[in-house]
């Protein structure tokens, strides 16, 4: 059960660990697509302004050309019409004065620059002035940033767009559009400045990405399809063990039907040799007693009926000869293998799994000593394999009349008890247990205490063990309470 849970833990493990690296990687992939959304929109905003800014710098120069005196209203009424961000036009004569000394100042720095100068300005308000010194006159015009603005072409809805996007100068600031005010924890900027000398604004976006904003749903169906992939794995590789139990079990089963046989052949020898044997002896006798006492005329006849008898009993042993030696087991003198008794145990509880899980038993697997290091046994892994299958089984079968919750097999494993030639096995249950009296015949041929039962798996799975060189034999529980089965086999060298 454990070792159940263990990989189906397995599995979870991988289909978490699969989900969150796409997920993650899911995530990344959005968040670096708003990265370059918010990027394109602030250069779009950043080329679309400084285009506007450019343009006063150009009226400026236009008006620097057509500074004559006769020129200035009608360029006036132009700029208004074509220009509706220009507020105003001031003009500075020569010899005449700038109302506001700031412009002053302006016109001063702009004719050392000779290009136009940034003058009197509040961000805060959406206004400022740009000042062009000339001859022989000097200008200024009025701006109003919130029309200079190009809404018609700017890239993102000032009303709900996430974007915050603002210029500022000389810590002050004009927020072009206010965007979302949000807590998140990724959070983007754009810095650059206007591609006006004259005008020295910095544009400023910034954006806060939140949680909601990730692309959950792609990310909620790589997790469902990750499962699906997953349960499809695990579904495929549950089919593959159950189908490799069947087929333990399949040849477990024709082990053991060859093994019963031969058990069953050498019954049947054992008892029908003896009346074989008797069958001969008298017939022998017969035509002793009739070769002395009968008339001539019986002799030949009782001889004859006597001598046909004694050969048909001869014949009949020379049968169950041939059968048993057709098909009992290989001879036990043959060469042990070195057999790691954990992987033993292992193996018979995985083929076993699916019957332990349904009858509810737990089981429970105990190293001799609590020692990690292999112990090792000569002897046939089939036989082993069999041995243990079986003595599982009969564990199983003998608790099926209690509650399933206390249901238990505990195997033991290690070095025999003030032996070290050999090591021992003990498959240990918490079912009724084994009566007194039955204790001395449990190991007997066709003997069962089971309704319908041969009687011959103990009897073989004994024969096995003696056969690889060892033992085996059953004991009451530890508490008083079940039956032990205590396999001994030698240990490997």
């Amino acid at each position: 059960m454990k070792a159940r849970w263990g990989a189906l833990g397995i599995w979870i493990l991988a289909w978490l660990v699969a989900s969150a690296g796409g997920a993650a990687w899911i995530a990344h992939d959005g968040l670096r697509q708003l990265r370059d959304e918010f990027d394109t929109q602030a250069r779009i905003a950043h080329r679309l302004l400084s285009q506007q800014v450019v343009q006063y710098d150009a009226v400026l120069a236009t008006l620097a050309l057509l500074g004559g005196a006769g020129e200035r209203a009608g360029a006036e009424q132009r700029l208004s019409s074509v220009y509706p961000s220009i507020l105003a036009v001031a003009r500075r004569d020569a010899g005449a004065e700038w109302p506001d000394p700031r412009l002053a100042a302006a016109e001063a720095q702009s004719s050392t620059a000779q290009r136009p100068q940034l003058g009197p300005h509040d961000l805060a308000a959406g206004r400022y002035w740009l000042v062009m010194a000339a001859q022989p006159a000097s200008f200024a015009l009025d701006v109003d940033l919130a029309r200079t603005v190009p809404w018609a072409d700017w890239p993102m809805d000032p009303k709900t767009s996430p974007v915050r996007l603002s210029l500022q100068t000389d810590r002050q600031q004009f927020v072009v559009q206010p965007g979302a005010r949000a807590q998140g924890p990724w959070h983007f900027e754009f810095h650059k400045h206007l591609a006006s000398a004259s005008q020295d604004f910095d544009v400023m976006a910034e954006r806060t990405v939140r949680l909601g904003e990730l692309p959950w749903g792609w990310m909620l169906l790589w997790t469902a399809g990750v499962a699906l992939l997953t349960a499809g794995a695990r579904w495929l590789q549950l089919q593959r063990t159950e189908r490799r139990r069947a087929e333990e079990r399949v040849r477990f089963a024709q082990v053991a039907r060859l093994n019963a046989l031969g058990e069953l052949a050498a019954g049947m020898a054992h008892e029908l040799n003896q009346p074989l044997t008797a069958v001969l002896a008298n017939t022998q006798a017969a035509r002793r007693l009739l070769d002395e006492q009968a008339g001539p005329d019986e002799l030949a006849t009782a001889r004859s009926a006597m001598g046909q008898a004694a050969e048909q009993a001869r014949r009949a042993s020379d049968v169950v000869g041939r059968l048993r030696r057709a098909i009992e087991r290989p001879a036990s003198g043959r060469a042990g293998q070195a057999l790691n008794l954990h992987d033993v145990l292992r193996r018979s509880l995985d083929l076993l799994q699916p019957e332990l899980s349904r009858h509810g038993v737990e089981v429970r697997l105990h190293a001799g000593g609590g020692t990690h290091q292999p112990v090792r046994a000569s002897g046939d892994p089939v036989a082993v394999d069999q041995i243990v299958h079986n003595l599982l089984l009969n564990a199983m079968q003998a608790m099926q009349q209690q509650d399933a919750q206390t249901r238990r097999i505990d195997l033991h494993y290690g070095a025999a008890a003030g032996d070290s030639r050999h090591c021992e096995v003990r498959v240990c249950d918490n079912g009724p247990g084994i009566a007194p009296e039955v204790l001395p015949r449990i190991f007997e041929p066709f003997f069962s205490t089971r309704e319908h039962g041969l009687g011959l798996g103990l009897s073989l799975c004994e024969t096995l063990a003696q056969e690889m060189g060892g033992s085996l034999r059953a004991v009451a529980g530890p508490d008083g309470r079940g039956a032990c089965f205590v396999l001994r086999l030698p240990r490997a060298a």
